[in-house]
């Protein structure tokens, strides 16, 4: 590839993970500006945020046109499940930009769990055994809930801002619940149609492809970290921490993971005509030495991509212009070898009530650790930078081993400081090293 190609970039996003992979892009010879939309105040410090919404699609289209965007990158899932780049693939102003993240027929895959499940079940891709209920056949998933044994798990089966997925230990907790989301609407519309499987038991893992609809690159993989709570306890929140690599993730599983999941799902979405060009995200079990999809993503994970993207060598606009280009096969991905740690710094009160706009002190005191910030925002009339939601700020750090990257994460997150700030100390430590 031509090195001398400058490109103007938008990053659509305001999370740690926009913030990991802005910090990345800017280490480009190929940008030429970046754009982040809404951005937060650790991306305002590596490119220009600017006040768009990701899903006003024709705000998005007047930026663009007036800011010579070259590559559009999609962050979060929703502006993909929404019709982002079918919305710029039909505009003959807009179809010759480059967007990184799937049409909405990809997008299925994490826009509608019955659909993913079904995808998997042509395919023949290892998954929970699955039935999908509307309110009309309300009584019928009582009875399936009735043949199964507890744990049950319950999801629904559109997007509902991660809060979709509920496992209950008793069968009248769980048909209570199923009444909830079908008839009573708990989540709108993302709960129309429930999806009921088989609870599986083993240890999860995130494992991520790049792919331009025809050949895929493994990018590193990663064990996330959901319960506020140490020991895994207490309720589900956005992602408390990450380690990559995943030790038992060996040459052997992830040996299977490819020919058993990654290459199946490029094939069966050739098969049916599903164009893609960006991030998939393989939520994955091991049960036994044999990986298991449990869900499919569209987009990096989070805290996932803090963990990952300092392990990834090597030129991510590039990386990303290659993809858009159906050039995947022509770049060479180096990764660094050391174990990198993420440690999600959140507001006293997450994932329930918390308070906003508290000043966060000490981020210029950290220098072991890469702070890649979430739900933060920069006062310019006070010039500080404060608290904008409930998780604030990743802290990841590389090291020899886990135990030396996460000591260094440590060192970090007891420099920063704002009222009620929490993080576990227990991340990372049932792999052990």
């Amino acid at each position: 590839m031509k090195r001398d190609i400058k490109l103007n970039c938008l990053l659509l996003g305001s999370g740690g993970r926009e913030s990991a992979l802005a910090w990345k892009i800017v280490q480009s010879p190929m940008l030429q500006k970046l754009f982040i939309a809404p951005g937060n105040a650790g991306t305002g410090s590596l490119g220009i945020n600017v006040s768009l919404d990701a899903l006003d699609f024709e705000a998005i289209k007047r930026f663009v046109l007036e800011n010579d965007i070259d590559i559009v990158i999609v962050g979060p899932e929703e502006p993909l499940v929404k019709g982002i780049h079918d919305f710029f693939l039909a505009d003959n102003l807009l179809n010759n930009i480059q967007v990184i993240g799937p049409c909405r027929k990809g997008a299925r895959l994490e826009g509608s769990k019955d659909f993913a499940k079904a995808f998997m079940t042509r395919h023949s891709i290892p998954t929970a055994a699955y039935r999908s209920f509307t309110a009309e056949s309300l009584d019928e998933g009582f009875k399936f809930l009735e043949l199964l044994k507890p744990p049950y798990v319950l999801k629904a089966d559109g997007l509902a801002a991660g809060k979709g997925v509920v496992i209950l230990d008793t069968l009248t907790e769980a048909k209570n619940e199923l009444t909830a989301m079908l008839r009573d609407q708990k989540f709108g519309a993302a709960s129309g149609t429930v999806v009921i499987e088989e609870f599986l038991s083993g240890i999860e893992l995130s494992v991520f492809v790049l792919t331009d609809g025809k050949d895929y690159m493994l990018l590193p993989e990663a064990k996330d970290y959901k319960r506020i709570g140490e020991g895994d306890t207490g309720a589900n929140t956005g992602g408390m921490g990450a380690i990559s690599p995943v030790p038992f993730a060996d040459a052997e599983f992830m040996l299977k993971v490819r020919e058993r999941i990654i290459m199946p799902t490029i094939a069966g979405l050739l098969l049916e005509g599903i164009e893609y060009s960006g991030f998939i995200f393989f939520g994955l079990i091991n049960i036994d030495g044999n990986p298991v999809v449990i869900e499919y993503n569209v987009r990096l994970g989070d805290p996932e991509t803090e963990a990952i993207i300092p392990r990834m060598r090597g030129d991510l606009l590039e990386l990303l212009w290659s993809t858009a280009q159906g050039r995947l096969s022509s770049y060479k991905l180096d990764i660094d070898h050391r174990t990198s740690a993420c440690v999600m710094l959140v507001s006293g009160g997450y994932p329930g009530v918390y308070l906003k706009g508290l000043e966060i002190s000490g981020l210029d005191a950290v220098t072991e650790s890469y702070l890649f910030h979430a739900g933060t925002i920069y006062d310019k009339k006070m010039q500080r930078t404060l608290t904008n939601g409930g998780r604030v700020i990743a802290v990841s750090s590389l090291g020899n081993t886990a135990t030396e990257a996460l000591t260094a994460c440590y060192q970090s997150t007891d420099r920063i400081f704002f009222e009620g700030i929490y993080f576990r100390r227990d991340i990372g430590r049932d792999l052990g090293g």
